[in-house]
């Protein structure tokens, strides 16, 4: 910034005296000169006033005024240059001086340091002779480590060690390699490094492809292991419980089920780790192939190639196609030969990817795992039912739900989700036991038509034990003499074995999963089988006509310990179910044989009713009209009394009471309906009273039979005195009727329902109207018309006419 110089008085004076202008303005403009600053101002005010003159005669004035400062300023600095000039020329002489004694120094300094500027060039000359031969040992030294590592490495690629051969390149690559001084070795290394990787990558490739191939037959016998286990666990624990309950069924069941008990402290010999699985497999003689070593190596050395996430996708798809090569189900082999393998295969398969999954740190993912397995699953699925559609054997039908059920159980242990198996097992069900009722009607029909319905003969206690304790078909605890006649024929402990294993195979087939709510289902089809298997093949049997009195009579008594058996196989049933038994118990069922037990007792008393009848053909050599009566009855009542005498002794040997019973009665009631037959026949036109004695004395007979077999009744509880007899009351009370001397006592309401109430209007017109005295011959002579009718006679015509107006 320029600095600011005060005017000049007497400047300013000067001009004032000879311009006209005033101090004041001489001073400003002086100010601004030295400043520097414009004098427009000062040249327009001055034109302005018309005073331009002064104006320019102050700057004149002002001019002046510099020079003298000017010349009194050089006059200044010439004295200094002129004394400046002095003092050079004194120092040059000095200067003179000082170079001559620099001269002579230099002279003596290069005559003393010339040894010692030598002895410095022979020093320099070995410094960098040492810089040299430091840098070349150097070099040799990274020289010798660099090749000392590549050697190391080529002997770790000659022993196979291949993770450490890496090591060595990537230590020669990383810390020796920018250091080569050489360019000839550093190209050379730059060629080799990509060269031993790709020659690793080749060699662990191959290895892994290896390794697959090995694990596929290694998973097989794993899956085959680990299922086998599953399988003898669930034996075992069926039979820990059969300790209690008494089932020794194999019931599959899953460690998580929501009603399952289990304590801390309980121990097991089945912890459901994948190392039990792997460590029977291994001790079984697989140790080699299911070494999981060369799959664990092939991803080291791909992460060390940083090649992991290449690998990871490498390994996953080619499992993947291992996975679906596995699904391939052989058209030209049975499926029932082959589902083990299949099964076994897949089975395997995931128990490995379970393990490499945790210990393959990161080499297949969870989601990549869950995938895999939704493939299997919807594949194993689809095999299944389809393979179920085509199944028409119940054994076969069984076998493989059997191993379905245990897969599923050991995959369940690796937290596989099993479900859409399970539903495929549980839709298949009804199939399952049509097939099964199948298969038992067949056994069923084979066992019926091998049965001669003659009774069973047991010679040990071990046929005993087999064949009635088993069923708990006894009647009594105390066990029985040898040889022992049963009351049953073969075929019931034949058909008590058929639903027994039908049972059997329901349950088995039911208990999938570890259900608990099997016994409803179970009695369903146990009671379709006993329903609609046994009681219809039982039908057809009797519907055949091949049956004859003696056999008939054997499958009456067969029914009755049918019954029992029924009873022992719907507990049975729940007890193998896990139900208890009061619970059971506690339903109250029908008998489900009873069409076909109602039908045999039909059989039986129509063959009877049929033999009767075969004696009942001797009533026509009765004399309707006999001058006398026969004193010892009908030669038909002594027939019939002969056989139902026979027939008692032999069925007593064969049916129980009760059936017994209920079989006279009908032979009874049939006998006294014949009777009325006889007297409602169109064949006897008239009878007399002689007829009607003789008939009386075939009742008294029939009745005394009766009578007779009576006391083999007395203990049962719905026994009736005279039961037996009431079935002959029709014909009793019509004998009576015609043998009273007041029939028209008949009409009495009292006395009728006290002695006639069996007896029905229509049947009494019709056998009155044929009843004549023994005097009252269809042709009379004239001497006896004008005799005195008959009281009774005239009782009886009344009691007509009576009962014809009434009706």
């Amino acid at each position: 910034m320029r600095r600011k110089v005060a005017p000049d008085s007497s400047a300013m004076a000067a001009g004032g005296e000879g311009g006209g202008t005033t101090e004041a303005e001489q001073a400003q403009l002086s100010t601004a000169i030295r400043n520097g600053e414009d004098l427009g101002p000062f040249v327009r005010r001055a034109f302005a006033s018309g005073r331009p003159e002064a104006l320019l005669s102050s700057l004149r004035h002002f001019a002046r005024s510099k020079e003298v400062e000017i010349e009194d300023v050089c006059k200044a600095h010439y004295q200094d240059f002129m004394g400046a000039v002095d003092d050079l020329r004194s120092l040059l002489s000095d200067v003179d001086s000082l170079k001559s004694a620099l001269t002579d120094s230099n002279a003596a300094l290069q005559s003393a340091v010339g040894p010692l500027l030598a002895a410095l060039d022979a020093s320099l000359e070995a410094s960098s002779v040492a810089d040299n031969l430091t840098a070349a040992i150097r070099a040799a030294r990274l020289c010798s480590r660099l090749f000392a590592l590549l050697a190391r490495a080529n002997e770790h690629l000659v022993a196979d060690r291949l993770y450490l051969a890496l090591r060595a390149i990537a230590a020669a690559e990383r810390d020796l390699l920018p250091a080569v001084p050489h360019p000839t070795i550093r190209r050379m290394l730059v060629s080799l490094i990509p060269a031993v990787h790709a020659h690793v990558e080749r060699k662990i490739s191959k290895e892994f492809s290896d390794w697959m191939v090995q694990i596929r037959v290694a998973s097989r016998h794993l899956g085959q292991i680990a299922i086998d286990r599953a399988s003898a666990a669930c034996q075992r624990q069926a039979e820990e419980q059969g300790l209690r309950s008494g089932s020794t069924i194999a019931i599959p069941t899953f460690r998580d089920h929501p009603y399952s008990l289990r304590l801390e402290e309980e121990e097991d010999d089945w912890s459901g780790d994948d190392s039990d699985d792997l460590a029977a497999a291994a001790a079984d003689g697989e140790a080699s192939i299911l070494n999981l070593s060369p799959l664990y190596r092939a991803h080291h050395i791909h992460t060390t190639l940083g090649l992991e996430e290449r690998f990871r996708r490498y390994y996953f798809e080619n499992r993947k196609l291992q996975l679906t090569s596995d699904f391939q189900v052989s058209s030209l082999t049975p499926f029932l030969e082959s589902h083990q393998i299949f099964f076994a295969q897949i089975a395997g398969f995931f128990i490995v990817e379970d393990r490499i999954l945790r210990t393959g740190g990161g080499l297949i993912a969870q989601a990549d795992v869950d995938a895999l397995w939704e493939i299997a699953i919807i594949k194993m699925v689809s095999v299944l039912q389809y393979q179920f559609s085509r199944m028409q054997t119940a054994n076969h039908f069984l076998l493989i739900k059997d191993y379905v059920s245990f897969l599923c159980v050991t995959l369940h242990r690796y937290c596989y989700s099993v479900d859409p198996l399970l539903d495929v097992l549980s839709k298949h069900g009804d199939k399952y036991h049509d097939l099964l009722l199948s298969d038992c009607r067949r056994q069923v029909s084979e066992t019926l038509v091998a049965d001669k319905f003659e009774q069973m003969l047991m010679k040990t206690e071990s046929e005993y034990s087999m064949n009635v304790l088993s069923f708990e078909i006894q009647t009594s605890d105390i066990t029985p003499a040898f040889p022992y006649v049963a009351s049953f024929s073969s075929s019931v402990p034949d058909l008590c074995g058929i639903c027994r294993s039908f049972i059997k195979g329901s349950i088995s087939f039911m208990s999938h999963g570890g259900r608990l709510d099997i016994y409803s289902i179970v009695k369903k089809y146990l009671e379709r089988l006993l329903g609609e298997v046994v009681d219809g093949s039982i039908l057809r049997l009797i519907e055949s006509g091949g049956l004859g009195v003696s056999q008939s009579m054997q499958v009456a008594a067969n029914m009755v310990v049918l019954e029992r058996a029924c009873k022992f196989l719907f507990r049975h049933a729940a007890q193998l179910s896990g139900i208890p038994l009061r619970i059971a118990e506690k339903v109250r069922r029908e008998f489900p044989l009873k069409k076909s037990r109602t039908a045999t007792e039909e059989l039986l008393l129509g063959l009877l009713r049929k033999k009767i009848d075969d004696f009942m053909m001797l009533t026509d050599s009765i004399s309707w009209m006999a001058d006398s009566p026969p004193l010892s009855g009908n030669e038909y009542s002594n027939e019939v009394i002969i056989y139902l005498e026979t027939l008692v002794s032999t069925a007593l040997q064969i049916l129980p009471i009760q059936v017994l019973r209920q079989i006279l009665q009908g032979v009874l009631t049939h006998i006294s309906n014949r009777i009325m037959g006889l007297f409602l026949s169109d064949n006897v036109k008239r009878f007399n009273l002689n007829a009607v004695v003789g008939i009386d004395v075939d009742l008294k007979r029939f009745e005394s039979f009766a009578d007779d077999q009576s006391h083999l009744f007395t203990d049962s509880d719905d026994f009736v005195a005279n039961e037996l007899k009431l079935a002959l009351l029709e014909a009793r009370q019509l004998v009576n009727l015609l043998m009273c001397s007041n029939p028209e006592d008949f009409l009495n309401p009292v006395i009728r329902e006290r002695s006639y109430n069996k007896l029905s209007d229509k049947k009494v017109i019709a056998v009155t109207e044929k009843f004549r005295e023994s005097s009252d011959r269809l042709f009379g002579t004239f001497g006896t018309r004008g005799a005195r009718q008959n009281p009774k006679q005239k009782s009886l015509d009344a009691l007509i006419r009576r009962l014809k107006d009434a009706s």
